[in-house]
């Protein structure tokens, strides 16, 4: 069995929107305003690229990396990895060449069955309305959180507001940074 990590810069509000500097939203760029730059807050990012054998996007997403992380050299370990992409719109002509071999999957069930397989952790970066489908649905295992010391009011948030029953986490890891960043490292109890 596979295990599903969730990996995500989130505002103390839960908004994910945006963070790199997307267009179309007012607070874009938020992970760079007003936050000094600390290399020790984003280790976990590093490890994440060594430790995940398979990404896992939802259509936004892949979008907008596709077109940028296959050249960059921060991303150079995601290249070859396999993707993963669930949509139900996206068709074969709209993949990218040269970002390794890419498989979209058409539904939650496709996910799931994805789980069951040989192979390493799967990471899911950005993607708000794919992961909180993953989280509504039980499949995510693990979330790697940056939570960074903003209110963002509006904007996409990680978890959904759907009424469910509690899912308890487990804290495995965490730390604070000199700027306010704080690293929470959380298991799914299933």
């Amino acid at each position: 069995m596979r295990t599903l990590i969730s990996t995500a810069f989130v505002s103390l509000d839960g908004v994910v929107e945006a963070p790199g500097g997307e267009p179309g939203y007012r607070n874009a760029g938020w992970t760079f305003k007003d936050i000094d730059f600390l290399p020790e807050a984003f280790e976990i990012k590093g490890r994440e690229q060594e430790e995940a054998t398979a990404m896992l996007l939802g259509r936004v997403s892949y979008e907008a990396f596709s077109p940028v992380w296959p050249d960059m050299e921060d991303f150079a370990t995601y290249k070859p990895m396999p993707k993963y992409v669930v949509s139900t719109t996206l068709g074969e002509d709209d993949l990218v060449d040269g970002w390794g071999e890419t498989t979209i999957l058409r539904s939650l069930d496709e996910v799931a069955a994805l789980k069951k397989t040989e192979g390493g952790p799967v990471i899911v970066h950005g993607s708000a309305t794919l992961n909180r489908a993953l989280s509504d649905a039980g499949l995510i295992d693990r979330y790697h959180l940056l939570v960074f010391p903003l209110l963002l009011g509006a904007g996409k948030r990680l978890f959904s507001d759907a009424d469910k029953d509690t899912q308890k986490l487990r804290l495995v890891e965490h730390e604070a940074y000199a700027n306010g960043v704080q690293k929470n490292v959380f298991d799914v109890v299933h």
